[in-house]
């Protein structure tokens, strides 16, 4: 076979750490892989692996790797599948040991490999003379640090391919570089062709997030069958760096242009500059396309020189904080909450006083079944009605014995305040470390890049270069493109978003990005003149903090909405009950679109 006629098959089996344990498997027996990649790490999973290795040195990566891929090295032998992974954690040497133990066990030869560079927690000079800001608030780092890692990029998963690596574990390593690495070493790909990097990143970002590919998270979800056997997806890449997504003959799931569009902008920010440490990636122009049933092409990302610099996500603890659920029912069950609520704070405050203690640094109520993350947009009529409701109270305070005082003291109101209290779900709260999420950039020069496989370890160089030292700022701005329409504002009726498009949404950091896909080309104008920057800004004004901007997205008839500063802080400092955004798109999906009466009509009849 030339290598024009090659054609790569990658398989993601884990989209974070506690997927689904049946994804491997499947894709191990089923899916005819020449790779399979595992994604475990999200921020949060830095500091707590940093806590476990704190506790035992030999732990500190993702144990459930070694366990789930442990039955099946006798398969990946004999089917020749090489196995990467960020399962290192922080901890890669453990994860190494570990995988080489089971393979002695069984009688399995497979060489293992690791990409080191990422973990700069003990580079104290680095991080102390660095002068690092965070990339939004520009406040600098702070001494209180659990865990600092860089995005790396493919080099090290190429290089140690090209070592003789059949398993590479790796730490923190940005997640479309999973797939980028074994396509640059399959294709010789140049690492100064871009187009091929960012078709091979698009590649990895498609199936990072396991089956939101396959028809998970997906809008029309009532279309779906088989979510208790979902197929986890494939990507079947050429030489050119098109590629082909689907999944496992007789799986459960969808591979839709709708289930693929909407994971391709899931999480993304400017679609014209996706930063990436190997490519910004240009995909404004990418079309996604249905050849078969369960089988849709994807071509077209361009690609841009990368920046000098990687991202670094750095975690620390800020005091602690505690999260509890309590039920209520029965008449008036939404003021009855609102009152505990009320009397289990004053409480708490008048103990503080007497102890001398500050008062809480944060404090949220939340009384879910009132459409509370609906604000100013929740139907009137169910705010006050629920005859059941969960009373969800958040708190952080600078002393561990304050919050813990406040859930002695929370438990006392199930007879000392309102009737009807049920119990706690999840039983009486605990208090952990307040973990916050802090991010900045840091020259690539000043990292220090090492594989091994087995025993060797060899430090290896970035590929030689030239930097886009390019200003992204007036991009981040974004800008429809022109495509109004004369509308007769006589004959104009509303129908709900969800009839005219797809839509997704996700967090970065503490900003949201909605993506929404026209169903058909012709109904996109429609949805531009009603969905624009003053009408979702009032849509979410009870959680933007920010602006709103707006990209389109021509190649697959969609539009990218980035909202600015909405989830409270992002992910782990965040008291939001949504806090990474996963419904802001599910509630957009309701906003009235103004279509011609025909257009209605056709809808009905379709």
């Amino acid at each position: 076979m030339t290598n024009k006629e090659k054609v790569i098959r990658i398989g993601c089996a884990s989209a974070f750490w506690g997927d689904t344990s049946t994804a491997f498997p499947q894709l191990v027996l089923k899916g005819n892989c020449d790779y399979i990649v595992f994604d475990f790490l999200a921020e949060v999973t830095m500091s707590i692996l940093a806590g476990a290795k704190l506790k035992k040195k030999e732990l500190g990566y993702a144990t459930d790797f070694v366990k789930v891929i442990a039955p099946y090295l006798k398969e990946i032998k004999e089917k020749g599948i090489k196995i990467i992974s960020n399962a290192g954690g922080i901890n890669l040497n453990s994860c190494q040991e570990a995988i080489k133990k089971i393979c002695e066990e069984t009688g399995v030869d497979l060489s293992v490999g690791i990409v080191e560079g990422d973990n700069l927690i003990e580079e104290k000079e680095l991080l102390n003379d660095g002068n690092f800001k965070e990339i939004d608030s520009l406040k600098p780092l702070p001494k209180n640090l659990l865990s600092v890692n860089a995005y790396l990029g493919a080099p090290g998963i190429s290089q140690a391919l090209k070592g003789g690596a059949d398993i590479i574990i790796t730490g923190r390593i940005v997640d479309s570089a999973l797939a980028l690495g074994p396509l640059v070493h399959e294709f010789d790909w140049s690492y100064s062709d871009y187009d091929l990097l960012a078709s091979g990143s698009l590649a990895g970002h498609i199936i990072e997030c396991g089956t939101h590919a396959t028809g998970g998270n997906y809008t029309d979800w009532e279309n779906v069958s088989g979510f208790e056997n979902m197929g986890f997806p494939i990507v079947e890449v050429s030489p050119n760096g098109d590629f082909i997504v689907s999944k496992p003959e007789g799986t459960g799931g969808i591979v839709s242009k709708g289930s693929v569009s909407e994971q391709f902008l899931y999480e993304i920010g400017n679609p014209a500059a996706y930063i990436l440490p190997d490519v910004v990636c240009d995909f404004r122009n990418v079309k996604i396309t249905e050849i078969e049933e369960n089988k849709v092409l994807v071509k077209g990302a361009k690609g841009l020189p990368p920046t000098p610099f990687y991202k670094v996500s750095a975690t620390y603890s800020e005091g602690y904080r505690l999260s509890a659920v309590m039920v209520l029912g029965g008449y008036n069950a939404v003021k009855k909450a609102k009152i505990a609520s009320k009397a289990i704070f004053d409480k708490t405050r008048n103990i503080f006083k007497k102890m001398k203690w500050n008062d809480f640094t944060g404090t949220a109520e939340t009384i879910l079944g009132t459409e509370s993350i609906y604000g100013g947009n929740a139907e009137p009529s169910l705010k006050e009605k629920p005859r059941e409701v969960a009373l969800r109270l958040m708190a952080t305070h600078e002393k561990k014995e304050a919050l813990s005082l406040f859930s002695r003291e929370m438990a006392q109101a199930a007879t000392g305040t309102v009737p009807g209290i049920m119990n706690f779900l999840g039983g009486r709260p605990s208090v952990s470390p307040d973990i916050r999420l802090f991010s900045f950039f840091i020259d690539k020069k000043s990292i220090e890049h090492f594989f091994s496989v087995d025993e060797k370890k060899e430090s290896f160089y970035l590929p030689s270069i030239e930097y886009n030292n390019c200003d992204y700022e007036e991009l981040e701005k974004g800008s429809y493109i022109s495509n109004k329409i004369e509308l007769n504002k006589d004959n104009l009726v509303e129908i709900p978003l969800i009839k005219l498009a797809f839509a997704r949404s996700g967090d970065k950091g503490d900003h949201v990005n909605i993506g929404v896909i026209a169903r058909k080309p012709d109904y996109l104008p429609y949805i531009k003149e009603s969905l624009n920057n003053v009408s979702v800004t009032s849509f979410f004004k009870h959680v933007l903090k920010g602006e709103a901007i707006f990209y389109d997205v021509p190649g697959i008839d969609g539009i990218n909405i980035i909202l600015k500063n909405c989830l409270g802080g992002g992910g782990m400092a965040s008291f939001n009950l949504d806090p990474q955004g996963k419904a802001y798109a599910q509630q957009l999906l309701e906003f009235p679109i103004l279509v011609p009466k025909a257009l209605k009509e056709e809808l009905k009849s379709d």
